[in-house]
């Protein structure tokens, strides 16, 4: 295994665990600055009002996009162990 495997691997790494990550962060972002919005116009200061909105928001996301992150990180690890599979031989 040469440096320029090991950065390919780090790089690919970290692109496939932004792209299984990326639809939760936004979701949580999204919901929290809507929920801060209500939350300045109306003056209600709950704490379970920013925290339930998230979850089901999530909950959502999960439901939706499961298969395709499942799919995302099967080849991921299809790579990999192909890769140490060819460090073998």
């Amino acid at each position: 295994m040469d440096s320029s495997f090991a950065l390919y691997l780090g790089r690919h790494t970290l692109e496939t665990a932004l792209v299984i990550a990326a639809p939760i962060l936004l979701t949580c972002m999204i919901v929290g600055v809507v929920v801060t919005l209500f939350q300045a116009v109306t003056s209600v200061r709950d704490m379970s009002l920013t925290i339930v909105p998230k979850l089901l928001a999530v909950s959502v996301v999960i439901l939706l996009f499961g298969g395709r992150t499942l799919q995302v990180i099967l080849g991921f690890f299809t790579e990999i162990f192909g890769h140490i599979q060819n460090i073998g031989h």
